[in-house]
């Protein structure tokens, strides 16, 4: 039987949520200098994931914001040569934001593809293109200073022309997806992008949770409500969790205190019970990268394999799950006004506190590239001064000022 690009995709992407399930971390291009990475520093980060004690598994997986080496035009990052040295699981991003086309992240992952093959190719499970575009260009992201981001039709434009380049490569068979906060998906204008993707990529951080007692004992629950109604807007195409975390230091945001305590909690009542080993997992994250950031989130020091917590799970736990009743009672509806479920990518602009309630994140990250497009240009910590949380309510005002070396010949790397 002869099957379509479209059903071997489809397939690819229920397979991998419904069959393996993979953990990961999130990994940017840059360090905290904003230095490039090369391939001797990806592949320390991704020898530490899989060498962590106590893990609950593997973590042989990672999820990247972009194709293109920090601060070239189209060279293939050098994370690739790094997973494929160490066989670790790639979640491939397309950087969409504040751009009118992705060439040259097409371009870079052309040159992935002919330079290594298969050794390459049967290690990526998944594209996503964007990553929290929609909530940038939302009214919410406009009016907290998000950056620039884009919209429904330019996202569902990008998918098609991602496919129609790889449509006879094997990353063709590769499933497709998109990555936003938890708030963008039941919302009825992005419909679009939902309807072309064969995945959800979900980002979500109780800790920015404002007004809805984030204390971390609360932490579970709030995760759960946001994660069901992401599920419940997929509308059956499986749902990745592509951003959470608790920092392990940082200021105070409303309930949520940030410490090594409550990150082993939060671990614990969101990963532990909810998601590892059940759904496709990339935690935020294994070193911080982000010195603009004042909650720092890595759960390693200096990239040891002996973490900061104990992460063996627990056999029992104090989130319980809500009722059929208590369910139907209450869903997260587009029209709530949201405070904080947050991600924390690759943020490569600066941001001020003024913290009121807010969801988001701050995924700027990428490339740096040379040309005069808003690309982005990579590094793999938290976004912002523990700000510009994606996805909805009020968020950290981001500042005009950029970072140092992101505008490099004319590109500008955008929150």
């Amino acid at each position: 039987m002869r099957f379509t690009s479209a059903l071997v995709a489809s397939a690819l992407a229920i397979g991998a949520s419904a069959g393996k399930n993979y953990l990961g971390f999130n990994s940017g291009a840059t360090f905290p200098d904003r230095s490039a990475k090369f391939k001797a520093d990806f592949e320390a980060e991704f020898k530490t994931a899989q060498g962590l004690e106590g893990a609950p598994g593997k973590f042989n997986a990672v999820r990247l914001y972009t194709n293109i080496q920090a601060y070239s035009q189209d060279d293939p990052i050098q994370a690739f040569d790094a997973a494929v040295g160490t066989q670790t699981s790639m979640l491939l991003g397309v950087w969409a934001s504040g751009t009118d086309n992705i060439d040259k992240e097409i371009s870079a992952l052309k040159k992935a593809v002919a330079k290594f093959g298969s050794k390459f190719t049967d290690l990526v499970i998944g594209i996503s293109i964007g990553s929290e575009d929609l909530y940038r260009n939302s009214v919410t992201g406009v009016k907290n200073k998000a950056g620039v981001g884009n919209s429904p039709e330019a996202l569902v434009g990008f998918i098609k022309d991602f496919k129609k380049a790889f449509a006879d490569n094997p990353l063709g068979k590769v499933p497709v997806g998109h990555v936003d906060t938890w708030d963008v998906w039941p919302n009825a204008t992005n419909k679009a992008v939902l309807d072309a993707i064969d995945w959800v990529g979900v980002d979500e951080y109780p800790y920015y949770e404002n007004d809805k007692g984030n204390n971390i004992k609360n932490a579970g629950s709030l995760f759960d409500r946001a994660y069901d109604a992401t599920i419940a807007a997929a509308n059956g195409k499986p749902v990745w969790v592509t951003e959470t975390g608790w920092p392990v230091t940082g200021p105070d945001w409303d309930e949520a205190k940030a410490s090594v305590e409550n990150a082993k909690y939060y671990w614990d009542e969101v990963g532990c019970r909810r998601l590892f080993n059940k759904t496709p997992t990339f935690w935020y994250t294994l070193r911080d990268s982000n010195p603009e950031n004042t909650m720092k989130f890595g759960i390693t020091k200096d990239l040891s394999t002996k973490p900061l917590f104990n992460l063996t799970c627990p056999s029992t736990f104090d989130t319980k799950p809500k009722s059929a009743s208590e369910s139907s009672k209450r869903t997260p509806s587009a029209t709530d006004k949201p405070t904080g479920t947050g991600s924390l990518s690759t943020g490569m602009t600066t941001a001020t506190a003024t913290a009121t309630s807010g969801s988001g994140s701050g995924s700027g990250s990428g490339s740096g590239t040379s040309s005069g497009t808003a690309t982005n240009t990579g590094g793999s910590a938290a976004a912002t001064t523990g700000a510009a949380k994606s996805g909805a309510g009020t968020v950290q005002k981001v500042s005009a000022a950029v970072y140092a070396g992101v505008v490099v010949a004319g590109a500008y790397a955008l929150l």
